[in-house]
């Protein structure tokens, strides 16, 4: 049930995204339109396909085998089989902040990692649970869903600049836009497109946590990871931390309170361990 709601969630607020662009497009046109999504999203594609490039080498990821960490591979593989998934690639990150990615843009192309500092901290089946996490996000092709929001975001965000500077691109403000208009357009728009973008991005993390806890067989290794990992990331900060990719780590460097929690990318691990709890 927790992953229907949470799948529907994230289909909502995609249409919702869809919803608000077309309403701001209609300013603009067609030409507009085009435009914005070619500058808005050419980057977010370029990052589909090498999303796995980009985040390994900043995160000075090593791939390992069996031969030079047999039970985290071994673990994987085992895994990856109760998924149905093929065998991903593997990589151990020097960081010593506990913390784990998934990243590839699709199950033939992914690859899992995990920090020195989780391998330090977590014993066996919470690092199980981490995992299989990890792996439900290759699995529901996450990758490809935060890229789909990311370029509607950055297609708003350059409508909302469009709309400050120009007053529209061959739509109805073509005579002449109002400033005033154009400056809400700027400051709104874009702050709405990342509030939803973060929304999915929360709605995905209660899925991974629920298939995740499916593959492992047991919800309980990864709750007692994820209060473990919570609880050291607040103290210890994460080298060479990419803002852009929060989404992609098990916890959210850095995480804030109050406010902030409308932008984070992920739920509060209490609200995790509860949904868990349920499932357990």
């Amino acid at each position: 049930m927790t992953r229907f709601i949470n799948n529907t969630k994230t289909a909502a607020l995609l249409g919702l995204m869809f919803g608000l662009i077309l309403l701001i497009g209609a300013q603009f046109g067609q030409r507009g339109l085009m435009f914005a999504f070619i500058f808005g999203g050419m980057g977010n594609v370029l990052a589909y396909f090498f999303s796995d490039k980009v985040a390994l080498t900043a995160m000075r990821g090593k791939e390992v085998d069996e031969r030079t960490a047999s039970d985290l591979v071994h673990m994987v593989r085992r895994l990856s089989q109760n998924a149905g998934l093929p065998m991903p690639r593997v990589y151990i990150c020097p960081q010593e902040a506990p913390n784990a990615f998934a990243t590839g843009r699709n199950p033939k192309n992914a690859a899992v990692a995990v920090t020195q500092g989780a391998l330090k901290l977590l014993d066996y089946d919470e690092l199980e649970g981490v995992m299989a996490h990890e792996l439900a996000h290759v699995k529901n092709r996450d990758t490809l869903i935060s890229c789909v929001a990311a370029t509607i975001a950055g297609a708003i965000s350059f409508l909302g600049y469009m709309a400050f500077w120009f007053g529209g691109m061959g739509g109805s403000n073509r005579q002449g836009g109002n400033p005033l208009v154009g400056l809400l357009m700027l400051i709104l728009a874009p702050i709405a497109a990342a509030l939803i973008q973060m929304a999915i991005s929360r709605s995905r993390e209660f899925v991974a946590d629920a298939d995740g806890a499916r593959i492992a067989g047991t919800p309980h290794g990864l709750i007692s990871a994820l209060q473990k990992l919570d609880s050291v990331a607040k103290r210890i900060p994460l080298e060479n931390e990419m803002p852009a990719q929060n989404h992609m780590f098990i916890v959210q460097p850095f995480s804030g309170g109050g406010f902030t929690k409308l932008f984070s990318t992920h739920p509060s691990t209490a609200q995790r361990v509860a949904k868990l709890l349920e499932l357990a």
